[in-house]
C-alpha cells in the first residue's frame, strides 16, 4: 500500500475515534440517554449515544471516503465500490456505559476480503486510544504513546484470562469456559472490549466469548495482531465473522486454551 493512502486511512481513523469520543462523552455519566431494548428477549440496550457517535462517524466517511463501504451495529451496512469497508461499533459495552463504569469503548475497522486490516479500541472517558494495523501498534493516552506488545506467557498456570461469560453463551459454552477458567491463575469478568486493549498492551493473556458480531471483533483483531497477538474462533479458524471468539497474547497461551475450548459442541 503507497504511503499516502496509508497515512489517509489512519487519518480517517483517528478522525472518526475522535468524533466518537465528543459524542459519547457528551453522554456518559449524564442525563437522558434514551435507553431502548433492542432484544426480544432479555436486554440489549442501545441509547442516544450509539447512535449520535455512528452518525457522526458516517458523516466523516461520506465526505472523506465515500467509495468505501460501512458496516455499522446501529444503522446497518452500506456497500462501497473500493474494497474497503469501516465496521463500526460505536459504544462496545453498552450496559458498562448506561452504568457509568469505563470499560467501553469505541471500536472502528478497515476491512477488506481478506478481515480486518486496521483498527482503534478508543475509551473517550480515560482518553487511552489502541491502534494496531498498517505498521502501527501503540496506545495514545494521558502518559503519553508506548508500543503495544503482547505477552510471552506459555503456560495456562500463569495466564490471566477475561471474560463476559457468564452473561452471554449457551450452557455448553459456558462449561468450556469454565472448564478453561479452573485452570488458568486469575479470571476477571465484565470487561467489554477493554479486555482487548488490555491484551494488546501486554497485561493479561487471554480474552474468550461467544455470541459475538463482526462489529464486536474487527477492531480488536487488528489491534492485537499487530501487538503480536492470535485471534481465532474455538475451532482455531477465523473469527472475523464473531461467533465464538479465543484472543491469545502468543500461540503458545492460544494452543493451550483452544485444546479445551475446541472440545465445545455446536
Amino acid at each position: 500500500m503507497p504511503d499516502r493512502q496509508r497515512d489517509e486511512l489512519i487519518a480517517t481513523l483517528h478522525a472518526l475515534a475522535d468524533a466518537a469520543r465528543v459524542e459519547t462523552l457528551h453522554h456518559f455519566r449524564g442525563g437522558d440517554l434514551g435507553i431502548s431494548n433492542k432484544a426480544d428477549a432479555g436486554f440489549d440496550p442501545v441509547t442516544v449515544a450509539d447512535h449520535a457517535a455512528e452518525e457522526a462517524m458516517r458523516a466523516i466517511l461520506a465526505e472523506r471516503r465515500p467509495e468505501d463501504g460501512i458496516y455499522g451495529e446501529e444503522l446497518g451496512e452500506i456497500p462501497g465500490t473500493s474494497g474497503l469497508t469501516w465496521v463500526i461499533d460505536p459504544i462496545d459495552g453498552t450496559r458498562a456505559y448506561l452504568s457509568g463504569a469505563p470499560t467501553w469503548g469505541v471500536l472502528v475497522a478497515l476491512s477488506d476480503d481478506s478481515g480486518p486490516r486496521l483498527g482503534v479500541i478508543d475509551q473517550p472517558y480515560t482518553g487511552e486510544r489502541f491502534i494496531g494495523g498498517l505498521g502501527e501498534a501503540r496506545l495514545d493516552g494521558p502518559h503519553g504513546s508506548r508500543p503495544l506488545k503482547t505477552r510471552s506467557t506459555a503456560t495456562l498456570d500463569e495466564a490471566i484470562l477475561f471474560t463476559t461469560f457468564p452473561e452471554v453463551g449457551t450452557e455448553e459454552e459456558g462449561r468450556a469456559f469454565h472448564e478453561l477458567a479452573a485452570q488458568v491463575r486469575l479470571t476477571r469478568y465484565g470487561m467489554d472490549c477493554y479486555a482487548y486493549a488490555l491484551l494488546a498492551l501486554g497485561q493479561i493473556d487471554l480474552v474468550v466469548e461467544a455470541g459475538l458480531h463482526p462489529y464486536d471483533v474487527h477492531a480488536p483483531i487488528a489491534v492485537i495482531e499487530a501487538a503480536g497477538g492470535v485471534v481465532t474462533d474455538w475451532q482455531g479458524g477465523s473469527a472475523a465473522d464473531g461467533g465464538r471468539v479465543l484472543a491469545a497474547a502468543n500461540p503458545e497461551i492460544h494452543a493451550a486454551a483452544l485444546e479445551i475450548l475446541s472440545k465445545a459442541e455446536g
